[in-house]
Order: C-alpha cells, then sequence, then structure tokens
C-alpha cells in the first residue's frame, strides 16, 4: 500500500515544482467557487461541472470544425493489479487533478505533465461486500481537504498538499453490506454523502459532516419509518420520522431492511436551496413479499441541506419488481413554457421513462420513453405513476423453490443506469447514455441475514438487437422527441459531457473516447484509449489552451451481472489510466 506519510518529502518535491509551473501557490477550495464553478473553466471543483450536475462547460476553443486537431497530451497509469472498473470524473484546481481509482484510491496528478504528485490507498478489509464492482466515482473538494468514499463505508479527507490522512470518519457497518461508491459533495460548508448496500437489505440514508473534522451534523434515512437526526454538541436530537410513520406503505417490518439506498450520491440547486438525491430498490426484489409503495425506494427526494429533512418526493417505480431503482441523478434546468419561466429538473430513469419535474415542489409535469421497447408499464398517468403491465412482474414463488419467469424490458441493469447525462444551454437537449436489452426474471424465496445478499430473485439479461446494445441519445425534455442517437454494439456505460463548442463526449467499454456535433449526432472525433470508457470526461483552460481528460478502464456491473450481454464484453482489457488531451494553440482555427 502506498502511504503518503512516508512519502511525504518526494510529494512535496513534486508539488513545488507543480507550483512553480504554475506561477502561483495552491489555494483552498471556497464556497464560492463550488457555487461558481461553471462559470470558471480554468478548474473543475465539483462533480458534474457545477453542482446542479449538469455537465456542461462554456469553452469552446474547441469545436466542430477544429476537433479533427485535438491530441494526447501525456496519460497516467494507476499501477499495480487494482485494475477493475473505474467510473471517477476528476477534479482539477490550480494545476493539479484529484481522481479516484477502483480499490478505494486517491491520486493527485500535475495536470501539465500527467507526473504522479501523491497516492493515497485505503486499507480495505478482506470482507467487504460491493454489489457491483470496487469501483469509486470520485473526489469532493473544499477548504484544504480532499474527501472521498471508501468501499468499507468510510468518509476520508487528505490533506490536497501530500495526501496525508487528516481525519477518517466510519459513515455505517461494511459488515451490514454497507459501502460507499458515489463522489461525496460539499454544499454550504456541509460534506454529504449517500450509502450504498440496497442488495443486503440495508436502510438507506443520507448524512452531512462538518469537513474540518468529520463531525456528524445531521442524518436523514431514506426507507419510511426511520427517525432521522441533528446533532447538536456531539448529542443526536430527533428531526422527525422520514414517512411520519413506520410501515404505512411496508408489510410486517421490512422497513427495518428496506434498501432504498441513495448510492450514486446527489447534486444541489442553490435556487431552491434543495439537495437533490435519488433512492434505490427496495429490499428484497421479491415484490410479493412487500406489497404497497414501499417509501421512499425507486424515488427522487429533495431534502433542506441544512438539516436534512425531506421536502419533497417523486417515486418513479413504486412497489419495484424489478430492481429498476430510483437513483439516476435529477439535473436542474430551466425553460420557458408560453412565456413562463419553468424551474424543472430532469432524470433518465432505469425503468425506461424520461420525466420533468417541477423541482420546486417535485410535481410531474411530463414522461415519456427514452428506448424502445418497455414491456413492465404501458405508459405513466397524470401524475407520473406508472401504468403496470401485471404480466411482466414475475410471480410469487408459492411452494416451488421460484415463481414462473417473465420476459420483461429494460433489464434491471436499466434503460440507463449510474452513468451521467449531459444538458446543453445552448440546444435545449439532453444528452443520454441509454441501453436497450430486457431480462428473463424469477422471484425465489428470501429470509433476511445481516451481511448476506437479500435479492429474492434471479435474472438472464439479454439483448434486444444483434447488432447494438448501446444508445446516445439526443432528447428535448421539452417535447420527448428524440432528435438524433448513435448505436453501439456493447452496452454504454460511461458518463457524458457537452460544450458550447457544440460537442457531446462520451465513451465505450471498446476503448474509445468518441465527440459528436451536439446538434446533428455526427461523430466527428474518436480516440482509442485501450481499455473501456466508463468515466465521466471533463473539459477545462490552462494556459490559454483547452483540454480534455477522462478515466479508462473497463469493469463495472456489466461484466458481473450482465448475463448473456457479458458475452459481448468478455474479451474487453481492463485498466487504469487517465488520458489528457489539449487543442494546441497554434492549431486553434478561426471560428
Amino acid at each position: 500500500m502506498t502511504h503518503p506519510a512516508r512519502r511525504q518529502p518526494f510529494a512535496v518535491n513534486l508539488l513545488l515544482s507543480a507550483m512553480l509551473l504554475s506561477g502561483s501557490a495552491l489555494a483552498a477550495v471556497t464556497d464560492q467557487e463550488i457555487l461558481q464553478d461553471p462559470k470558471n473553466p480554468q478548474q473543475i471543483v465539483t462533480n458534474g461541472l457545477g453542482v446542479q450536475g449538469q455537465r456542461y462547460s462554456p469553452l469552446d476553443t474547441l469545436n466542430v470544425n477544429n476537433i479533427k486537431d485535438l491530441r494526447p497530451v501525456w496519460a497516467f497509469s494507476f499501477g499495480g493489479e487494482k485494475q477493475r472498473g473505474q467510473q471517477a470524473q476528476p477534479m482539477i484546481k490550480d494545476g493539479v487533478m484529484y481522481l479516484t481509482g477502483s480499490y478505494s484510491r486517491v491520486f493527485a496528478v500535475d495536470a501539465r505533465t500527467g507526473k504522479k504528485l501523491w497516492q493515497y490507498d485505503a486499507r480495505l478489509p478482506d470482507d467487504i461486500r460491493p454489489c457491483c464492482d470496487v469501483i469509486n466515482r470520485g473526489v469532493a473538494l473544499y477548504g484544504d481537504l480532499v474527501f472521498f468514499g471508501t468501499l468499507d463505508a468510510k468518509l476520508v479527507a487528505l490533506n490536497k498538499d501530500t495526501g496525508k490522512v487528516v481525519w477518517s470518519k466510519k459513515v455505517a457497518d461494511h459488515k451490514e453490506g454497507y459501502s460507499i461508491s458515489a463522489a461525496p459533495m460539499v454544499v454550504n460548508g456541509k460534506l454529504i454523502t449517500g450509502v450504498a448496500g440496497g442488495e443486503f437489505g440495508v436502510v438507506g440514508q443520507i448524512s452531512a459532516y462538518d469537513p474540518k473534522n468529520g463531525e456528524l451534523l445531521w442524518t436523514r434515512p431514506t426507507v419510511e419509518g426511520h427517525m432521522g437526526y441533528v446533532y447538536k454538541d456531539g448529542k443526536a436530537v430527533e428531526n422527525g420520522i422520514s414517512g411520519g410513520e413506520a410501515g404505512k406503505t411496508w408489510p410486517g417490518d421490512l422497513w427495518k431492511t428496506g434498501g432504498a439506498a441513495p448510492w450514486l450520491g446527489g447534486y444541489y440547486d442553490p435556487e431552491t436551496n434543495l439537495l437533490l438525491f435519488g433512492t434505490g430498490n427496495p429490499a428484497p426484489w421479491n415484490s410479493h413479499l412487500r406489497p404497497g409503495d414501499n417509501l421512499y425506494s425507486s424515488s427522487r427526494l429533495a431534502l433542506n441541506p441544512d438539516d436534512g429533512s425531506i421536502k419533497w418526493h417523486f417515486q418513479s417505480t413504486p412497489h419495484d419488481g424489478w430492481d429498476y431503482d430510483g437513483v439516476n441523478e435529477l439535473i436542474s434546468f430551466n425553460y420557458k413554457d408560453g412565456g413562463k419561466d419553468i424551474k424543472a429538473a430532469a432524470t433518465a430513469d432505469r425503468n425506461g421513462f424520461f420525466y420533468v419535474l417541477d423541482r420546486t415542489n417535485g410535481k410531474f409535469i411530463r414522461g415519456f420513453p427514452f428506448v424502445d421497447k418497455i414491456t413492465w408499464a404501458t405508459g405513466l398517468d397524470k401524475d407520473g405513476r406508472p401504468i403496470y403491465n401485471e404480466a411482466s412482474r414475475p410471480g410469487a414463488p408459492g411452494s416451488e423453490a421460484k415463481g414462473s419467469s417473465v420476459f420483461v424490458a429494460p433489464a434491471f441493469l436499466g434503460a440507463k443506469n449510474w452513468m451521467p447525462m449531459a444538458y446543453n444551454q445552448d440546444t435545449g437537449l439532453f444528452y443520454v447514455p441509454s441501453n436497450e436489452w430486457g431480462m428473463d426474471i424469477w422471484n425465489e424465496g428470501i429470509a433476511y441475514k445481516k451481511g448476506a445478499a437479500f435479492l429474492g430473485a434471479g435474472f438472464t439479461i439479454k439483448p434486444l438487437n444483434e447488432d447494438y446494445i448501446g444508445v446516445l441519445r439526443a432528447i428535448d425534455p421539452k417535447t420527448g422527441k428524440e432528435v438524433w442517437r448513435h448505436k453501439n454494439f456493447a452496452p454504454l456505460w460511461g458518463g457524458v459531457l457537452t460544450t458550447k463548442g457544440n460537442l457531446v463526449f462520451t465513451g465505450t467499454p471498446e476503448g474509445f473516447l468518441q465527440a459528436f456535433n451536439a446538434k446533428t449526432g455526427e461523430k466527428v472525433w474518436e480516440f482509442q484509449t485501450g481499455s473501456g470508457v466508463l468515466g465521466s470526461p471533463i473539459t477545462w483552460e490552462m494556459d490559454g489552451e483547452q483540454y480534455v481528460s477522462v478515466v479508462s478502464g473497463w469493469g463495472g456491473a456489466v461484466p458481473l451481472w450482465g448475463g448473456e450481454v457479458a458475452k459481448r464484453v468478455k474479451d474487453f482489457n481492463q485498466g487504469g489510466m487517465l488520458w489528457t488531451f489539449k487543442l494546441p494553440k497554434e492549431l486553434v482555427a478561426k471560428r
């Protein structure tokens, strides 16, 4: 294991070199910088290129006319044998890039040269219980610290200059099935994280900590019936039961092991002062064991960042019987309707429907399918509630070992999974990485056992088409129209970036980082990285030149859970590389 405290002199020497190159000392990250992140292309200090998560850059030096001249300038290897899936979005501050790798590692890299400044490896126990590979999706920056979550459900704060541990906090018990894979976030001076573990019957929760010392400030369970708390002088003060009381939408005691983990993390809307989080599947998967809506599973939640109280919720899949979750990102955006300004939020759900909500109150505005085949529901009612096709719900086991199997689309890995979409403020379109697949699914009997898988279902995922699974789509949220699409043979599993230069970037499991014309969908550039691109691309400006970076490294849920689909990707190489490209000044075409 690399331990930064033992390597400090070497790390400091490299860091001083980077500082001399940049011509300025490394400054602390402030609340104001976090809120203004989208307007400062010289740095990226939020996951999502802004707290609202739009993943839109105002840079247009690089555009559809000159992207052919975009070229690699350096690559950094994560090293060692710890490859697996790499899903991080890098951050950049004062010429230093901060990012995570598989197995709960953190790296600081000189953004000009690709030289490693320091590395931190978490000491993970042997009995971690990650559901879907040993991935990590990134860090948060605040003050002089770098924060990230670990696979054994800890929050760790590192000194940004040395990588030395400043504090470490246990968020939950990994032996019960808890873990953390999402990037934490900082809002109004609070460090906020969710947890993963829905497949183990945990109780989902969102918590806020003091970034300076890791002191717990508030916690909000995401399963109906559990008490929320705020902490004053280290003492817990009751702050209301989630949902008001226990068991309203759950039978018996199943709410005590209800899942609903907010495993993807969240975003923040400054205009409404709301945290916007999604929650995962109810536990167990066998829906016949838990009649009712099973709040707040498979939902979007709006929370007060000051105390964690729930202000509104929208449940996309009540009584989820297919592991569709509701965890996918909820992205704030504004548009005009008949001259009226609408404060909206959009999400592309694993269940195959795209939802537009009023983010001031969570009310349903519109919804529509964004994939070609949905069989579990025939549509949405006026409030956005699904109209179920009961023939597509897997049967109860009864006295048999398993219930009747059904074929349903989309598959449980979703019409869109974790990989974040992007919203372009110029085109008004969302760019959605999606997949066309279905599954055979059946229910089985199950009983809860602490720390053991709590599914009660079996499944086999199958492609719906011979020539493609992945589809990058451009979607108009005001009309539901698909403006263009680009097909990919393997499933898409990486994030999306869009820019004022009329560009859309995303990666493929086949190893390509690709760029498209944001208006027409024409592919205008690609580069082979050597392994599947699952990370979220970023772009920034340094020394008057525009750069693009992305993490490459195949893994994640598809090869682990993909059934017949996994056969399509079985020969893809794993990896762990950070690639950086730039458009040199001398090759910038006149616009």
